[in-house]
């Protein structure tokens, strides 16, 4: 039997909700459950030391090290031994994006594409132009939004380092082939970075299914704090080398972390993991076990409020939907006949519903879209904890927007 999402126990986890806002800003960022919080506050109450002491404390930061690790791991198929964590997806790109860059050289070659969030964009560039490698792009299909994966035939060669993509765009929802474009970059022997931030929350992820070399994750996005992680092949990180103090340890995967950690917040990671693994109500079998049980019931869910909102807003003479890739996360961007995303959004919160306007950090895909000048798109994402009442609310209240005279 299929298991069901119970949305009524599982908005009862957030105490967020008690604002009366409908929170549909999902993919800026999800609420956070009560165990969460719960966790980081326990975490902070604790006597916490740095790591390496022969105390208590010491031992209890090495404690939550590994438990963020572990969950991580559960998360997407890999090893606790690969899973690099810091502040940020963008911050832990960045690092890992210096250590990768060292081996290359003129003439190289790296492929981006303009799907992605900026954060899997920017780094891969910047370092590309320090040092002498050719960029290439991977394009939009802009009537569907799809990133179609044939392109990278003529994208990647024996010059190709490296190719980044995301598993979903948290602009407007497209799930790339990822498998596909990956098998294309491994057989002329490039490594494949996957941002697979957005996707978390919506869907089971396999590392190793996808391809992706190096998994990259912001636990912002899947109700847990601001940590982002990186999993790779431990001994895939064994050949990187990393700038790092000389204090720090030099085995992997600690010495791609830099400076002091929020120990705190990895509790919360946890947490945040176990929150998805317990969303269907299936009590046994391993994290990982459970995990694929619960993702499986929230895409269900999910995907039945997404094509009602997606339907009805396409429907919608005065309203333009971007794209309609066929695989995508309960996510879209819209723009409203006669008024600025700016507007849209404020007449929204005017009734009660958080959405946000702009260009996502998506600003490559924007600008192929030929929009960011006036102002992006106004974007709406569903999350697991989002009723039919609220997608109806936002769908009237779409229906009802009309420009105001200046």
């Amino acid at each position: 039997m299929e298991a069901r999402l119970d949305v009524a126990r599982v908005r009862g986890l957030f105490p967020a909700l008690a604002d009366g806002y409908v929170h549909v800003d999902g993919p800026g960022g999800a609420l956070l459950p009560e165990d969460v919080a719960r966790a980081v506050g326990h975490a902070l109450r604790m006597p916490v030391a740095a790591r390496g002491g022969v105390f208590a404390a010491s031992a209890r930061a090495e404690g939550l090290v590994a438990g963020a690790r572990s969950a991580v791991a559960d998360l997407v198929g890999g090893t606790a031994g690969g899973v690099v964590l810091g502040a940020s997806m963008t911050s832990v790109t960045y690092a890992m994006a210096r250590a990768i860059a060292k081996a290359w050289r003129p003439g190289d070659e790296i492929v981006v594409s303009r799907l992605d969030h900026d954060a899997n964009i920017r780094p891969w560039v910047q370092l590309a132009e320090e040092r002498g490698v050719a960029v290439r792009w991977a394009e939009v299909d802009i009537e569907t939004g799809e990133l179609p994966a044939w392109q990278y035939d003529d994208l990647v060669n024996r010059r190709t380092r490296l190719v980044a993509l995301t598993a979903a765009s948290s602009a407007i929802g497209t799930c790339p082939e990822v498998a596909e474009i990956s098998s294309r970059a491994h057989a002329v022997g490039a490594m494949v970075y996957v941002d697979a931030s957005h996707a978390a929350p919506h869907m089971y992820l396999d590392r190793t299914a996808l391809g992706a070399d190096f998994l990259a994750l912001s636990a912002s996005k899947w109700c847990g704090p601001h940590v982002g992680a990186v999993v790779a092949d431990p001994q895939l990180l064994a050949h990187l080398h990393p700038d790092k103090l000389l204090s720090m340890p030099d085995k992997v995967p600690e010495r791609f972390e830099t400076g002091a950690a929020a120990y705190e917040l990895y509790a919360g990671v946890s947490a945040a993991v176990d929150h998805l693994a317990g969303l269907s109500g299936e009590p046994f079998g391993s994290r990982r076990e459970r995990l694929r049980s619960s993702m499986a019931a929230v895409a269900r869910y999910e995907g039945e409020l997404f094509g009602w909102l997606d339907d009805a807003l396409r429907a919608m003479r005065h309203v333009q939907v971007l794209g309609s890739a066929p695989r995508t996360t309960p996510t879209l961007a819209f723009r409203v006949d006669g008024m600025r995303p700016r507007q849209v959004a404020v007449e929204l919160n005017r009734q009660g519903i958080c959405v946000w306007d702009g260009d996502a950090y998506a600003r490559e895909l924007f600008d192929a879209f030929g929009i960011t000048e006036s102002g992006g798109a106004v974007r709406l994402g569903l999350m697991h904890y989002n009723t039919p009442d609220e997608v109806g609310q936002v769908i009237d209240a779409v229906a009802a927007l009309r420009p105001r005279p200046r």
